[in-house]
């Protein structure tokens, strides 16, 4: 352990309750750390959500928030992990002015380039999807940015750990039908 500050991506495991998602924020705000990123969702267990907080911190602040995070009432567990122990993405949507996808080829080749998949086209603008870490999203908004871009919107990070987990034992769930 040490007080060098990283990376860490924080899981919850929870019931979905009114309110829990301000007590966990209020945990992080006490400590005036950021969140960097948030994004909830349905886990792989039925009626248990899971919330994906990336922060900058040190990892015995870390340990600190889990056990504050684990004394909630709705939370069944949480984790956190290091970057080099998850695979993680996210997802931004750009939508550009239509001209540029007809009038400029070279921006054909940029969203070939990068990967991307054009959503949806319409008379007046269409729609660039990207997958891919955040220095990718951001570089694909740079290279678009001249074209007209007229709306950027980017998901937090989605992650899984590297090691298995079986996070129904974890949770001490049986799921046993």
């Amino acid at each position: 352990m040490s007080d060098k500050i990283s990376t860490f991506t924080v899981s919850i495991y929870s019931e979905n309750n009114i309110g829990l998602l301000n007590r966990i924020s209020a945990i992080f705000l006490k400590r005036h750390i950021n969140i960097e990123s948030l994004t909830t969702s349905q886990s792989e267990i039925e009626n248990i959500f899971r919330f994906v907080i990336v922060v900058n911190v040190s990892e015995i602040m870390i340990q600190r928030i889990i056990k504050q995070i684990n004394k909630q009432i709705e939370v069944i567990s949480s984790f956190y992990h290091k970057n080099e122990e998850t695979i993680y993405l996210e997802t931004a949507l750009y939508k550009v002015k239509s001209k540029s996808l007809f009038n400029e080829k070279h921006i054909q080749k940029i969203i070939k380039k990068s990967q991307a998949n054009i959503v949806t086209v319409s008379p007046d603008y269409f729609v660039i999807e990207k997958t891919g870490w955040r220095e990718e999203t951001e570089k694909l908004y740079k290279e678009l940015e001249p074209y007209g871009l007229l709306q950027f919107v980017r998901s937090g990070r989605i992650s899984v750990s590297k090691e298995p987990m079986n996070i129904s034992n974890l949770l001490g769930l049986n799921t046993d039908k």
